[in-house]
């Protein structure tokens, strides 16, 4: 075989003048077709310089590994399947990029499906994900159907619920819960001399760790000796428009509340909006709490209290307790608790 001008490296010639394979590169880096395999599989598996030679002669090739030929190789794809309820809202894309941050230096790709908020949508993207056999997967909360809890416990690699910890996940869990979440907005608002408390809640038939942080506020209020604080739930999971709605409607009963806590800020920030309309003082007349910890809420007017979830903390946690246990397939799952911040602001 010819070498190119000024290398060491053969001339790039592909065999039968078709697509490029494996055996391709292998022949142009002069080594085995197993240390090509080996090189773009298990890259730890090699020498540093055997991968640097393999990876220069498959770009110089334009050769790119099949990810399902491997997978069928190594019988467990370097795949790992992520669900996640909405990729609309910062929460959980902050959360992916911190994954891919970690696992794409690693070798491993994420194949990202959502379920907007629908249980039986999870069940499906969970089947499809399992169907690739991943290296991991990973999915959102604590409450699945049943089916989905039964694929996930049969599932032959590592399962991460992320964004909730519960006592028995499936195998591991990594986030906060929810539930103390919405106990500290009720105290931080007692604290502040609120009797009268109101949780207004979007789509929480569907967002169950919404759910899951006005159970805690109602609770927290209850354990307080407070009456049990209004809830007001909308159809709609965030917006403006909904937070405008709700906050006329609370403000508008025969005795409105002192303090409301929303479960996000795009709901709070439409209750700010309203309030600045009907000439309502905030946190003079009503104490104002969010969720999510969004850009504006620490430049709204007046700023928002809200809680600041380990949004890029959760991803950063998830993918290095899977690198370990790739690492180490004898590893268990584990409990990973991240908490959360009560950030306290202007508005309550």
């Amino acid at each position: 075989m010819a070498r190119a001008k000024g290398s060491g490296l053969p001339e790039l010639r592909a065999t039968g003048g078709g697509r490029v394979r494996m055996e391709d590169v292998a022949a142009v880096a002069g080594v085995s077709v197993a240390t090509v395999s080996r090189a773009f599989g298990k890259p730890d598996s090699v020498s540093p310089e055997l991968r640097r030679r393999v990876l220069e002669s498959a770009e110089r090739l334009g050769f790119r590994p099949s990810v399902l030929a491997g997978s069928l190789a190594s019988a467990r794809a370097r795949i790992v399947g992520v669900v996640v309820p909405s990729l609309l809202t910062s929460f959980f894309g902050m959360t992916l990029e911190a994954l891919a941050g970690r696992l794409g230096p690693a070798g491993y790709q994420m194949m990202v499906g959502h379920h907007e908020y629908d249980l039986e949508r999870e069940e499906a993207l969970v089947a499809a994900s399992l169907d690739w056999s991943p290296a991991a997967i990973v999915v959102t909360g604590a409450t699945h159907s049943r089916a989905t809890l039964s694929a996930l416990a049969r599932a032959e690699c590592p399962v991460v619920e992320m964004w909730e910890i519960s006592e028995r996940p499936i195998d591991a869990a990594v986030g906060f819960s929810n539930r103390e979440a919405g106990r500290a907005v009720a105290r931080h608002l007692i604290a502040g001399g609120r009797r009268r408390l109101a949780f207004v809640g979007g789509a929480m038939a569907r967002d169950l760790r919404a759910a899951a942080r006005g159970q805690g506020f109602v609770e927290a209020a209850l354990e307080a000796g407070l009456p049990e604080p209004r809830v007001e739930v909308l159809e709609e999971r965030s917006s403006t428009a909904g937070g405008i709605a709700a906050f006329a409607r609370l403000m508008d009963a025969d005795e409105p509340p002192e303090a409301i806590a929303f479960s996000n800020d795009f709901l709070a920030l439409g209750a700010l909006f309203e309030a600045q309309r009907r000439g309502v003082r905030i946190p003079e007349d009503v104490a104002l709490a969010g969720y999510g910890d969004l850009e504006f809420a620490a430049n709204s007017t007046p700023t928002l209290t809200t809680v600041r979830p380990p949004h890029r903390a959760i991803g950063t946690a998830v993918a290095d307790h899977l690198l370990r246990r790739f690492e180490d397939p004898g590893a268990g799952g584990e409990i990973i608790d991240l908490g959360f911040e009560l950030v306290a602001r202007a508005s309550g």
